[in-house]
């Protein structure tokens, strides 16, 4: 009975571990999309590079804890993710870094969807005057495809994908 105990709180452990270990990715991810995204809403070109550049670093890292299913989904988005980051970061252009962004939060909220490992919650908003798509780590609006005053505050909430504890 002692060792089915030890044996239980080891495996225990060794999941808690591991799910330690996928969320700290995935908050690193996470941690410079919202980099990318907020420098994009003040219209900051040169620090939605920064962004992109600790992007696609978190995004190149080995990805560690992952259950078989959860990286399965992480894999089938992953060179998407880099495709875009590597855009935003190599133009100075916000307008195409905007484009690049669109698409990469689209794929970076089904990521997060499925995987299930942010450890904040986030959320997925939308403006309609684009018909695009962002996450915030804010329900507070802040249009990352506009920098006009009157703009950055156009969208709403569409979804929250609770944090995981």
């Amino acid at each position: 009975m002692r060792t089915l105990k030890t044996f239980s709180l080891i495996l225990v452990l060794a999941l808690s571990v591991s799910l330690a270990k996928a969320q700290n990715n995935i908050n690193g991810i996470t941690t410079a999309y919202f980099s990318v995204k907020n420098a994009l809403a003040a219209g900051n070109a040169n620090g939605a590079q920064d962004g992109a550049k600790n992007l696609l670093a978190a995004l190149s890292a080995p990805e560690t804890g992952l259950k078989p299913d959860q990286q399965k989904v992480f894999n089938t988005y992953a060179e998407k993710l880099r495709y875009d980051s590597r855009h935003i970061l190599e133009s100075t252009d916000v307008a195409h870094q905007r484009q690049h962004f669109a698409t990469l939060s689209k794929n970076l909220y089904e990521v997060l969807k499925d995987v299930k490992a942010n450890t904040a919650t986030v959320y997925m908003q939308y403006c309609p005057m684009k018909k695009a798509y962002w996450l915030s780590e804010s329900t507070v609006i802040k249009n990352p495809y506009y920098n006009d005053k009157m703009m950055t505050t156009c969208g709403s909430t569409k979804a929250t994908l609770a944090a995981v504890k």
